[in-house]
C-alpha cells in the first residue's frame, strides 16, 4: 500500500494518514535510518566532524518527522487504536534509540572526533554539537561491559511502556468522571457561560441538566463558583484521586516501578540518582542545588503563605461560618476575596478577552516586537477541523507554518503544550523552516457567546505561545540544536517572559476589547489585574514548590524502599503543607509532568525560569515593554540561539549580568513582607 508517511513531504499530511499506516511506517523508517548509521560507521575514511557528528545528526530525519506526527496525535486526537500502536511502537523506538547509543563502531568515530577537539577549527554550535553527542553516549551507556548495556535495553523499553500507560490512566479517568446536576439549586452560584456549557454538554450526550467534568474548563469554574460545598468536595475528591482508586486504571505501583527504575538506570551509569543524572545537562547542575533553591525560596514565601492562608481561613467563617478551610473550599473563597479586596472578577474580564481577539493580540506583540506577521490559512492539511493554520513572515521572508488547537475534546488530554511537527536547520546552504503548533482547552464558544477567556487562560494563551516563538524564530545548522532544545531550566524563560505583556496596559491596548461593543477595556480593571497579581503569590509560590519537592523525593533519593505511595507523598509535602490532608487524595497518581512528560527532576525548572523571566522583564521595563533595542537582544540571543551554546551564557549576552532573584520576589510581592 501507498504509506503518505513514507513518501517525501514538507507539511504533515494529516488527511492521508490511516492508523494502519503508523506501524509500518515506523519499522521501514527504522531500517533506513539504521542504514544511514551503517554507513557513518563503515566509511573507510578517518572520522572527522563532517563524516561522523554532522552526518549523525541528520540521519533519521523521516523516522523523527513520523514520531513527531504520531506521538502529538497521540496527545491531541488519540483513540483506543492509537493508544494501542503507542504500546507497540514505544519500546521498538527506545530498543531502536539504544541500538544508536550503545553501537561501539559509531561511538569509537565519535570519541576519536572527541578526542581531537581542541585542534579542531570548531564553531560554538560546531564545539556544542560534539560535547552533546559524546555526553549523550556516555550517559546512556556507551561505556558499559555487555550485561549492564542489555539490563539499560530492558529499563528504558519497559520504561517507555510503563509512561505511557501511566498518562493512558490518567486520561481514562479524566473522561470517565461526569457530575450530571438536575436541580437549579446545584449548579448556583456558577457563571451563565460555565452553565449554558455545562447544559450543552449534557445535551450533546442526551442528557438532561448540568453537565460537569474533570477538563479544566468544566473543572475550574466549578471549584470556583459554586455555592454547594459538597459538590465542590465531591469534585475536588475525584479530581484529586485520578489513578488511586485500586482499580484497573491505579497508577500507585507505575509510581514505584517507574522512580525504581529509573534509580537502577542512573546507577548503572555511574550517578547515585535519577536527579543527579539528570541535572548534570541542566543549568541547576546538582539536586543540592535545586533543594537549596527550592528551600530558599520556601523560607521566603511560606511566611506570606501562612498569612494569606489565616486570611483566607478568617473569611470564610465570617462570610460562611466556615470553620476549618479544607482544599475544595479554595478557589471558592479566594475567588470571593479577590472580589471583595479588588472588585475584580473573571466574568467581568471575560468579555474582554474573546479568543480570537486575545490570538490577534499576541499576534501583535509578536509583531512589535520580533517583526512577525500572521497570515492565516486554509490550504494546510489539519487532523482536526478545529484547528488554526498559519503562515508566519518576518519582512516577508518565510518564517514558520503554526498549527493552533485551542479547546478540549475526548482525544484530547488536558492541559496546554507547545510542539513541533517539523524542526528549523540548515542544509547544504538551505534553511528550513520549522512548523509549531500550539495546543490547549480554553472554554468552548457556546450557542450564544463566542471563546471568551479567562483571564488565567489569557496568560496561558501567552505563555504557550512564547514556547512557539522559541520554535518559530530558530535560527541554527543542526536539528537536535534548535528551537526548544535547550536544556529543561532554560525551555521555560521564553514562554514565562510572554506572561508579563498580559499585565501591560500598552499591550493590553491592542486587543483587549469587549466582545459586544468593542470599547477597550477600562484602565481601572488594567490597574486591578495588576494590582491582583500578587493577590496570594505566597500560597500559590508554596504550591509550585511543593510540587518540586515532591519531584525531588520521588527521584533525588533510593526509592527502593517506598511502600506506600500516599504516605511518601505526605512525607514530601511536610513542609509546605497548609490545607488539611485528606487520605481519598494522591497527586502522584496523576502527576503526568513527572512520570509521563519529560519533568523528572525537572519541576522546579518553572520557578528556576521564573527567577530568569522576571529579571529579563524587568530589563525590558527599564527601556520600554516594545523597546527594539531589548527585543532584538532577546530575539538575537535567546529565540534564535535553541542550544547552541550554555544557556547562561546565552542570558549573560542578552542582559549583562547573571539573573539576580530579587526581580523575581519583588514582583510577587514578597520581598517588603519578608523584610
Amino acid at each position: 500500500m501507498n504509506n503518505p508517511l513514507l513518501e517525501a513531504f514538507n507539511e504533515a499530511p494529516f488527511s492521508k494518514i490511516k492508523n494502519e499506516h503508523f506501524k509500518p511506517a515506523f519499522l521501514q523508517a527504522i531500517e533506513d535510518t539504521k542504514k544511514e548509521i551503517d554507513d557513518i560507521v563503515n566509511n573507510p575514511e578517518a572520522p572527522t566532524f563532517e563524516n561522523t557528528l554532522e552526518a549523525l545528526d541528520f540521519s533519521g530525519q523521516q523516522l523523527d518527522r513520523i514520531s513527531s506526527i504520531f506521538f502529538n496525535l497521540n496527545s491531541a486526537e488519540t483513540n483506543e487504536e492509537i493508544q494501542k500502536i503507542a504500546q507497540e511502537v514505544s519500546p521498538i523506538l527506545s530498543e531502536f534509540s539504544n541500538d544508536i547509543t550503545l553501537n561501539e563502531g559509531l561511538f569509537a568515530r565519535v570519541k576519536a572526533v572527541y578526542e581531537q577537539r581542541d585542534s579542531l577549527d570548531l564553531t560554538t554550535e560546531q564545539k556544542t554539537l560534539l560535547e552533546k553527542k559524546y555526553k549523550n553516549f556516555s550517559r546512556n551507556g556507551a561505556n558499559l561491559k555487555e550485561e549492564n548495556k542489555k539490563r539499560l535495553r530492558e529499563i528504558d523499553a519497559e520504561l517507555s511502556k510503563l509512561k505511557l500507560t501511566f498518562g493512558e490512566n490518567v486520561l481514562a479517568e479524566t473522561n470517565k468522571y461526569e457530575m450530571l446536576l438536575t436541580d437549579e439549586k446545584d449548579v448556583a452560584g456558577l457563571p451563565e457561560g460555565t452553565k449554558e456549557a455545562a447544559a450543552q454538554l449534557a445535551e450533546s450526550k442526551d442528557k438532561k441538566g448540568w453537565l460537569i467534568t474533570l477538563d479544566y474548563p468544566s473543572y475550574i469554574p466549578f471549584m470556583k463558583y459554586a455555592k454547594s460545598r459538597e459538590l465542590r468536595k465531591e469534585l475536588s475528591m475525584a479530581f484529586g484521586s485520578k489513578g488511586f482508586h485500586n482499580d484497573e486504571l491505579d497508577n500507585q505501583e507505575n509510581v514505584k516501578r517507574i522512580v525504581n527504575l529509573r534509580h537502577e538506570r542512573a546507577n548503572l551509569l555511574g550517578y547515585e540518582t535519577h536527579a543527579d543524572f539528570v541535572l548534570e545537562e541542566r543549568m541547576a547542575e546538582t539536586p543540592e542545588k535545586v533543594k537549596d533553591f527550592l528551600n530558599e525560596l520556601l523560607d521566603k514565601a511560606k511566611p506570606a503563605a501562612e498569612r494569606e492562608f489565616a486570611e483566607l481561613e478568617a473569611y470564610a467563617k465570617e462570610l460562611d461560618n466556615i470553620d476549618r478551610l479544607e482544599k475544595w473550599d479554595s478557589a471558592y473563597y479566594s475567588e470571593k476575596l479577590k472580589q471583595k479586596l479588588f472588585n475584580l472578577d473573571d466574568e467581568k474580564l471575560k468579555p474582554y478577552f474573546k479568543l480570537e481577539n486575545v490570538i490577534n493580540g499576541v499576534f501583535k506583540v509578536a509583531e512589535k516586537l520580533f517583526g512577525l506577521t500572521f497570515k492565516e490559512v486554509d490550504n494546510v492539511d489539519k487532523y482536526h477541523p478545529e484547528v488554526k493554520t498559519f503562515e508566519v513572515y518576518e519582512n516577508d521572508n518565510f518564517i514558520s507554518l503554526f498549527y493552533a488547537d485551542f479547546h478540549p475534546r475526548p482525544g484530547k488530554r488536558g492541559g496546554a503544550w507547545m510542539t513541533s511537527y517539523k524542526p528549523q536547520y540548515i542544509l547544504n546552504g538551505k534553511n528550513s523552516r520549522p512548523h509549531i503548533s500550539n495546543v490547549c482547552n480554553f472554554t468552548k464558544p457556546t450557542s450564544s457567546k463566542p471563546s471568551l477567556l479567562t483571564f488565567n487562560e489569557v496568560t496561558t494563551l501567552f505563555h504557550e505561545f512564547g514556547h512557539a516563538l522559541h520554535g518559530m524564530l530558530a535560527n541554527t545548522t543542526y536539528p537536535s540544536l534548535s528551537g526548544t532544545s535547550v536544556y529543561w531550566d532554560f525551555v521555560e524563560l521564553p514562554s514565562q517572559v510572554m506572561e508579563n505583556w498580559c499585565y501591560e496596559k500598552e499591550a493590553l491596548e491592542l486587543f483587549a476589547h469587549h466582545y459586544e461593543t468593542g470599547e477597550l477595556i477600562p484602565m481601572e480593571l488594567v490597574e486591578k489585574i495588576k494590582e491582583s497579581a500578587t493577590f496570594q503569590e505566597g500560597m500559590a509560590t508554596v504550591r509550585q514548590l511543593s510540587f518540586g519537592l515532591l519531584d525531588m523525593a520521588w527521584h533525588g533519593k533510593n526509592p527502593s524502599g517506598i511502600k506506600d505511595v500516599k504516605s511518601y507523598e505526605e512525607a514530601a509535602f511536610e513542609s509546605t503543607n497548609l490545607f488539611p490532608e485528606t487520605p481519598e487524595t494522591c497527586m502522584s497518581t496523576s502527576f503526568a509532568h513527572i512520570f509521563q512528560g519529560g519533568y523528572s527532576s525537572g519541576y522546579y525548572s518553572y520557578k528556576w525560569a521564573e527567577v530568569l523571566d522576571a529579571d529579563a522583564f524587568a530589563y525590558f521595563k527599564e527601556n520600554g515593554i516594545f523597546s527594539k533595542t531589548v527585543a532584538d537582544k532577546f530575539k538575537e540571543n535567546v529565540l534564535s540561539k535553541g542550544g547552541t551554546e550554555n544557556p547562561m551564557d546565552l542570558y549573560i549576552k542578552f542582559r549583562g549580568a547573571e539573573p539576580n532573584v530579587n526581580a523575581l520576589l519583588e514582583r510577587a510581592g514578597l520581598l517588603e513582607t519578608n523584610n
